[in-house]
């Protein structure tokens, strides 16, 4: 704010900002421009032609004497007003006086000698390592290649003449009651099975995933190869109460590891699922499943829909499981060749899918529960096929 301005708002014409009375312009008490009208955006009467008018200049409070004389500028005495007061120049700064160079005492000291080679870092104790049979070269895992653990789960692969195994880790304290199990299967696999390598369980630990339950027996092994559908409806071709189960986008691996385990029990044919949104065969389902993945085979397929018309072209009726179904499952006409299809938790059987079902039944139960778990429901869906089989 400009000396000689009343302290006004942000324009001319409005209440200044200092002012509790409400007058404006020349209405206000002591205003020193009472020429100046009301709301008018003229420029004061002090000044003229534009310009500011100065009395004279003006003591600098900042070189003021702090006794009772009159105020002085120590500047101005010595005849620095047009010019900047000397820097301080640190010791060793070069000095240049015009053209001159003048070397300052860091160049008086010659060149700086050179730094010969850095010298080696001290090589650092290697880590901690439990030493083992096992090769640290060897590939752990990958591909087609995966890791079984428990010993269900395991035994079942090596049991199986179809699974190339690889290695096999065994804890030492149950290398008593499980080495000549596995000498025993050793013998009858076609293939054979390479030596038991006999670890620590912390050995075991760092082959595996965190938090694995191995029971001290873990094995790697191959991918097993999925049949094709058409390889299923040969194989049931003479069975007239053949079972299959198909998996509409169950993606949990424990949910398709249990089905899988209820599939071996109740003797089911297969199960089908989708290639996409569907777990692949890992060692969790193979821990959940409990040796069931080894017999009850695998059949992927790149559409669900069709490969129900394929089942029903082989002689399967397709029957959906949906808790809003109208007709409850004991009450239904189940004999013949079976295809069991179950969707996921939540969402259920995709529109396509129920589409292609030849009929639609639910699980009678309470009221207010809402659903049952998908690997709960199949188990008592695949328990009355089972019951009406064997009536």
């Amino acid at each position: 704010m400009s000396k000689g301005k009343p302290p006004t708002g942000k324009y001319g014409n409005r209440t200044p900002r200092f002012d509790k009375s409400g007058a404006r312009g020349s209405e206000r008490p002591g205003s020193k421009h009472p020429d100046r009208p009301r709301g008018s955006n003229a420029k004061p009467a002090t000044f003229k032609g534009g310009k500011p008018s100065f009395k004279g200049p003006r003591d600098d409070k900042r070189f003021a004497d702090k006794g009772d004389g009159p105020a002085r500028n120590p500047r101005l005495e010595r005849g620095e007003r047009g010019s900047a007061p000397a820097k301080f120049r640190p010791e060793g700064k070069p000095a240049y006086k015009g053209d001159a160079f003048k070397p300052g005492p860091r160049f008086d000291k010659g060149p700086r000698p050179e730094k010969g080679p850095r010298p080696p870092r001290e090589a650092r104790e290697p880590r901690a390592f439990i030493p083992g049979p096992i090769d640290p070269n060897q590939p752990q895992a990958g591909g087609n290649k995966v890791w079984l653990y428990g010993i269900h789960p395991v035994l079942a692969a090596l049991a199986n003449p179809n699974r190339k195994v690889l290695r096999i880790a065994l804890a030492a304290e149950i290398d008593a009651s499980i080495g000549p199990r596995l000498a025993s299967l050793a013998e009858d696999h076609p293939r054979g099975l390479p030596d038991a390598e006999i670890l620590s369980r912390e050995q075991i630990d760092r082959l595996l995933p965190r938090a694995a339950v191995h029971q001290g027996l873990a094995a790697l092994v191959e991918g097993l190869e999925d049949p094709d559908l058409d390889d299923i409806a040969r194989a049931t071709e003479h069975n007239d109460n053949a079972r299959v189960v198909v998996l509409d986008q169950v993606t949990d691996p424990h949910n398709v590891g249990a089905i899988l385990r209820s599939c071996a029990g109740f003797g089911v044919a297969a199960v089908v699922l989708p290639e996409r949104h569907s777990p692949m065969a890992t060692a969790v389902m193979a821990k959940a499943a409990s040796g069931a993945l080894e017999r009850v085979p695998f059949v992927r397929v790149v559409n669900l829909a069709r490969a129900l018309d394929r089942l029903k072209a082989a002689g399967f009726w397709c029957v959906g499981l949906a808790g809003e179904a109208q007709t409850d499952i004991n009450a239904a006409d189940l004999t013949g060749k079976i295809a069991l299809v179950v969707g996921a938790e939540g969402e259920g059987l995709r529109r396509l899918t129920r589409e292609r079902c030849d009929l639609m039944v639910r699980i009678p139960i309470e009221k207010g529960v809402e659903s049952l778990n998908v690997s709960n429901a199949a188990a008592i869906a695949l328990y009355e096929l089972r019951r009406r089989t064997l009536a």
